[in-house]
């Protein structure tokens, strides 16, 4: 990606760029790829156990869909057709969690 860049990634023994969309947490592309996967699945899984997932997850879970757009939107002119497909397929799973919660018996926790 020709984006501007805002340091390395915090990642032990990586050293790739972090793209502005991702400065506020510090990691490069792959890295909150991954992770945002593992909240992803673990949201996905308490919905089909029938467990409240609390707002602030939730919100967390947005926040990363707005962050990889901003990602897709940043490299738009240089794709990385392994990133890119990765991307789409977290928003897909996103997605299927944000539908999951607005259409089944999941419940969402409110903070006290």
């Amino acid at each position: 990606m020709s984006a501007a860049v805002a340091g390395n990634c915090q990642k032990a023994g990586c050293a790739k760029s972090i793209p502005m969309a991702l400065a506020g947490v510090r990691l490069c592309l792959d890295h909150f790829v991954d992770e945002a996967f593992v909240r992803t699945d673990q949201a996905l899984s308490q919905c089909r156990e029938g467990r409240a997932i609390d707002s602030d997850k939730l919100q967390w879970l947005l926040s990363d869909a707005l962050a990889v757009v901003k990602n897709l939107e940043e490299g738009a002119d240089e794709p990385m057709p392994e990133q890119r497909d990765r991307m789409l397929e977290l928003l897909l799973v996103l997605a299927n969690v944000h539908e999951y919660v607005a259409h089944h018996s999941a419940r969402v926790e409110r903070p006290a």
